[in-house]
């Protein structure tokens, strides 16, 4: 398995592309923008795109959607919860200054315990992680220890909960039961900002404390 971590449009959120070696298939996890950086890396490692998968469904995560769907046909998919939330982004991008193209429909609407296979390697198990946003989900590659958490937990913090559809304590407790028995050693990749573990968000993170 091939793993790309890029930080795409200015707010700086990681997008991760996922490659199997044997098959060259790809899933891109949140392309918020910058799309044409997308396309240069999976064109490098000679990808074809399968999935675009959304951890959740706000503009940051979702902005190249559009672009990324046209050009290279992979299948958009995300929580049944949050699905609402793409027809609202380009609105919600113009509250901002920035600009997004509206997001394509939904090929495909994710539930909890959801599996997503890409080429022989990469199996994603779906979390329904809700808190952030009704829809919220995090991606774990569970013979890996890796699991991708959107904008539900982040180094030494949380996800913003004063959004529509979020709630702190959902978010708390979902970090609680979904991530946190994962074990100490699983690799965390969130939404923003750098890599952590589980075990480090247990013992250190002072929203858990």
């Amino acid at each position: 398995m091939i793993i790309k971590e890029l930080t795409v449009t200015v707010f700086q959120s990681n997008c991760f592309i996922l490659g199997c070696e044997k098959t060259r298939e790809a899933g891109v996890i949140d392309p918020g923008g910058d799309v044409e950086k997308i396309l240069l890396n999976l064109a490098h490692n000679r990808f074809t795109l399968k999935y675009i998968i959304n951890t959740h469904g706000h503009l940051d995560h979702i902005g190249g959607n559009k672009r990324l769907k046209e050009v290279t046909g992979a299948e958009l998919l995300i929580h049944e919860d949050d699905a609402g939330l793409l027809d609202m982004a380009s609105e919600k991008a113009d509250m901002y200054g920035v600009k997004i193209d509206p997001s394509p429909l939904p090929d495909r609407l994710l539930k909890k315990g959801d599996i997503i296979t890409i080429g022989e390697e990469i199996i994603l198990k779906v979390l329904h992680t809700p808190g952030h946003s009704a829809g919220g989900i995090c991606l774990l590659l569970e013979k890996d220890k890796m699991i991708f958490v959107g904008d539900t937990l982040f180094a030494g913090s949380i996800g913003r909960t004063d959004l529509p559809g979020g709630s702190y304590d959902t978010l708390i407790n979902a970090v609680r039961n979904n991530i946190f028995p994962l074990g100490d050693e699983t690799k965390v990749f969130p939404g923003h900002g750098p890599a952590t573990t589980v075990g480090e968000e247990k013992r250190n993170n002072p929203f858990f404390r």
